[in-house]
């Protein structure tokens, strides 16, 4: 079960990508279709977050960023 499994295409995260909140910071943060597809595995798979594969960074940085596309 792969990134392309639980992935957005190319063609989706085109239609998404304009949607998803700017940071407002400068600094450089981790890739937000990477971000999303690791969203998309956890409400797909239905494990928690500190059982999200390695391959989408860490945890507490997908949480975040859902908390705050949430929030905003």
């Amino acid at each position: 079960m792969g990134i392309k499994r639980y992935g957005v295409t190319d063609e989706e995260w085109e239609r998404i990508e304009k949607l998803i909140p700017k940071s407002k910071m400068g600094r450089t943060r981790k890739d937000d279709r990477l971000i999303l597809n690791a969203m998309i595995w956890l409400a797909r798979s239905g494990a928690g977050w500190e059982d999200m594969p390695e391959r989408y960074g860490s945890w507490k940085t997908v949480y975040s960023r859902f908390c705050k596309w949430r929030d905003d």
